[in-house]
């Protein structure tokens, strides 16, 4: 892994797989502070000056033609970077969170017919997008489909595709066929001309899969496994798997016909005759549709289609509680090595926040929560300050989203410890507050705001640091809303109280005097 960042600004943090082109990192980009995947090609695969040239090409071809492709199932491509020297070859793009289709594949549980149909539909989509550039993607298999938390299918590595022109096989021609044995079309195997729907053949070696948990074709040795594809029959999918629709069966067969001509005239044709299997928009899955537990179900944007984004789910109740240290319970000792770790991490994420680069100063500190909340209790001391710096860093950053939940939980985790108004408790619910303020939830967040300004004035003064400022996130919110007569009830008194006790020439009571003029102005509109 290289030392320095490529190009000073994307750094190699982790190798997530290794191919036969290259091998996939995830990487963090650090002008924009998110990651992403980098595409490292190996540099034992460059061992002559003519192979560097030819790598050389095929890279910047695959940069510039996965670019093309338009759709939401191919990540995008974010830049394509060539070190002078040809040894090292990257292409940066979206980085997935999702589960690989191969981890599906179990010989003794098929998939639901569902859940196969709506993988084919998806990914039958994205080759047409592909198809119409025109890009050939050759090595279609399930380990380079993957299902998407959401899912939402993302068909990966059209690296190796290429337009479909005549200098095509010249940058191709290295001696052996661009492909998996296990899905490799016919065509592929005699080293004849490429087409679509080399892609569709397999496309129906990837369906038998789905649902019968079996490859198309199986053999001992990769000789005998092409001379398969080439000349065996493939088994009907109802005669290892009964359920299997007719229709559905009908369909892989046609798929894994051994002329391409033969084969259905494109996906948009093999989409249409899916569509039967799909489930229309609004029914619910049932029993029958139940797909491995935990895993994205990819029937989803069939069901909902443009669906908004799903609700955060609450805690239920009853449900198993985190480990928690009560008071008056001896803390656990932190391990040395542990404690060192734990240094580190603070002193590696502050000196990432100094640079603004707030996704990875997060990712560094949820490093070492994990590790944290093993040995010494997710509700330790140690582990809950390691969780609320994650928290806040998040909302500095602007993730507001992610930092929400963190901070609802520590809530709770610090009312379970030292009660529910305690100083701690009552912050992460304000900090909560302020997320769901910036989320546009302002009603929840106004509420959650008095709840705790409530709690300040019954243990603390109204004048404190701490209510000074929930009055003032209040008094500001309602205005922002255009509740001009509400905000001039909290921050004239708000203000009358910061002139006597800091003073006017306050940074924050100057803001509040500018506010309240704006409201006694009408400049928005609602005042009297």
């Amino acid at each position: 892994m290289p030392q320095e960042a490529i190009s000073d600004r994307y750094e190699l943090l982790e190798e997530l797989s290794h191919g036969g082109m290259g091998d996939v990192w995830r990487g963090y980009d650090a002008v924009l502070d998110r990651p992403v995947a980098v595409k490292l090609i190996r540099q034992a695969s460059v061992t002559s000056p003519q192979l560097a040239e030819e790598f050389a090409k095929r890279f910047r071809r695959e940069a510039r033609i996965t670019a093309r492709i338009q759709h939401p199932g191919v990540p995008q491509v974010y830049d394509a970077v060539l070190d002078a020297s040809y040894e090292r070859l990257f292409l940066v793009m979206e980085l997935v969170d999702g589960v690989p289709l191969s981890a599906y594949l179990d010989p003794g549980r098929p998939l639901p017919v569902s859940w196969a149909a709506a993988v084919a539909a998806q990914v039958a989509t994205v080759l047409s997008y592909a198809h119409d550039v025109p890009v050939i993607h050759r090595d279609l298999k399930p380990g380079n489909i993957l299902v998407a938390r959401d899912g939402t299918v993302k068909v990966l590595d059209f690296g190796i595709a290429a337009i479909l022109r005549t200098d095509v096989t010249k940058l191709t021609a290295t001696g052996s066929p661009i492909g998996t044995h296990q899905y490799m079309s016919p065509e592929q195997v005699r080293g004849g001309r490429i087409t679509p729907q080399t892609d569709l053949y397999a496309l129906g070696c990837v369906l038998h899969e789905l649902l019968s948990g079996r490859l198309a074709f199986e053999a001992e040795s990769e000789y005998l496994l092409m001379y398969q594809h080439v000349n065996a029959a493939p088994t009907p999918l109802r005669q290892l798997r009964p359920d299997v629709p007719e229709a559905l069966e009908e369909l892989v067969l046609h798929l894994l016909r051994k002329a391409p001509e033969a084969r259905p005239a494109d996906t948009q044709e093999v989409y249409a005759r899916l569509l039967p299997f799909l489930p229309p928009p609004g029914r619910e899955p049932g029993a029958a549709d139940a797909g491995p537990v935990g895993a994205p179900d990819p029937t989803g944007v069939f069901r909902h289609p443009f669906a908004p984004r799903a609700r955060a789910q609450a805690p239920q109740p009853g449900g198993s509680a985190p480990t928690a240290v009560l008071p008056g319970a001896q803390p656990v000792p932190v391990p040395a090595r542990l404690r060192e770790d734990i240094k580190e991490a603070y002193a590696h994420s502050d000196a990432l926040l100094e640079e603004e680069r707030f996704a990875q100063a997060a990712e560094v500190l949820g490093d070492v929560i994990e590790r944290a909340a093993l040995a010494l209790g997710s509700e330790s001391k140690q582990v809950l300050a390691l969780r609320r710096q994650r928290a806040a860093i998040r909302l500095l950053g602007g993730d507001y989203r992610a930092a929400l939940p963190e901070f609802d939980a520590l809530a709770d985790a610090y009312a379970r410890i030292a009660g529910p108004t305690g100083e701690q408790a009552r912050a992460c619910r304000a900090q909560a507050a302020r997320c769901r303020a910036e989320l546009g939830q302002v009603t929840d967040a106004l509420a959650a705001l008095q709840g705790v300004l409530n709690v300040v004035r019954a243990v603390d003064s109204d004048v404190s640091e701490e209510a000074v400022e929930l009055r003032h996130n209040i008094g500001m919110l309602l205005l922002a809303q255009g509740r001009a007569v509400e905000a001039r009830q909290v921050l004239e008194p708000l203000h009358q109280d910061m002139c006597m006790v800091f003073g006017p020439e306050d940074e924050m009571t100057v803001e509040i005097a500018e506010a309240l003029a704006v409201i006694r102005l009408g400049l928005d509109g609602s005042a009297s």
